[in-house]
């Protein structure tokens, strides 16, 4: 028998979601009884939203939206890392500051463009974290897309942009002008992507999760020690980023290199969370007022559905050479 899940992406089909396209098609969550239909998204926020609101099974969405969509009223929960660090990065243009842009201590004075909800959370964080937030101009997100973020950074209506990482690179490839990356995760000991679900549906269904887990770990040891056929995988489900592969791959590879592995990983498993990295973004957000109500970020998540009998969860860090 086949349980027909839903997963809320956070975003169109990229690069970043690789493994979860490649399990798929290789069969890994066939393996388990499970068809999982991917929903394409509008933000982690969205996504933690839908989750919790039932209007999905389960869904990919990031530790700050998480906590942040919780204030709200909803109760999103946490099943799983995806990435152990946040992939939002501040990026600018070498010539904008005339040297590498290298430490957020350089963005006194100037004025960065969010391109999310999540990534401006974050972007308040740090500077907070650094004591220069009332030292930065960082614009509101609806009075832009991502498109025109990048944009205003080229016409240098603004200083610097927060998007993803490699968005900087992808701006360098496409206008011969040198970018410099600030990948905030090397600031903030916070937790990127994880894989969210509702309290029904974890207390109704708790063996499809840990199956969703285990085939959703395949893919991710399997795409990391081929990226290619990763990056295969995800051009199946959209031919159209063909003419993109070589950014969709260095998106990829920038997630399982940068983003996805820690020493935490390699001690506890693939997937696992630690209560001190969730209180750590709890503080962060109830001290910089982002969140409408007080949250309790040990309710936010929970380990229980990680299976650490399965041996790519338990044995992760070997099985990917590391």
């Amino acid at each position: 028998m086949t349980d027909t899940v839903t997963f809320q992406l956070n975003w169109e089909p990229n690069g970043f979601q690789a493994p979860y396209f490649l399990a798929r098609r290789e069969g890994f969550y066939d393996d388990e009884g499970l068809d999982v239909e991917f929903v394409e998204g509008h933000g982690s926020p969205f996504a933690a939203e839908q989750t919790a609101k039932g209007r999905s099974d389960l869904g990919l969405s990031g530790g700050s939206a998480v906590l942040s969509v919780r204030s709200q009223g909803l109760e999103p929960l946490a099943v799983a890392a995806m990435s152990q660090k946040t992939p939002a990065t501040i990026y600018s243009l070498r010539d904008v500051f005339g040297e590498a842009f290298t430490d957020p201590e350089q963005l006194r004075g100037r004025t960065v463009a969010p391109s999310a909800t999540k990534t401006r959370i974050l972007t308040l964080q740090l500077l907070e974290e650094r004591g220069i937030r009332d030292e930065v101009e960082v614009k509101d997100v609806q009075k832009h897309t991502h498109h025109r973020v990048e944009h205003q950074l080229l016409d240098g209506d603004v200083d610097a942009a927060v998007g993803v990482v490699t968005n900087g690179k992808e701006l360098e490839r496409e206008h011969d002008r040198t970018a410099d990356e600030l990948l905030i995760g090397d600031y903030l000991d916070v937790y990127g992507m994880t894989v969210v679900t509702n309290p029904d549906f974890a207390a109704s269904n708790p063996e499809t999760i840990r199956s969703f887990l285990r085939a959703t770990a395949r893919g991710w040891e399997l795409a990391t020690n081929d990226p290619d056929r990763a990056v295969d995988a995800l051009i199946d489900r959209n031919a159209q980023l063909e003419h993109n592969r070589e950014v969709e791959r260095m998106k990829f590879l920038a997630s399982a290199e940068d983003l996805q592995f820690t020493e935490f990983v390699r001690e506890a498993g693939w997937g696992h969370f630690d209560s001190r990295r969730w209180e750590n973004l709890g503080e962060m957000l109830a001290e910089t007022d982002l969140l409408e109500s007080p949250v309790d970020p040990n309710e936010a998540w929970t380990n229980e559905y990680v299976d650490d009998s399965d041996p790519v969860i338990a044995n992760y860090a070997e099985r990917i050479g590391r």
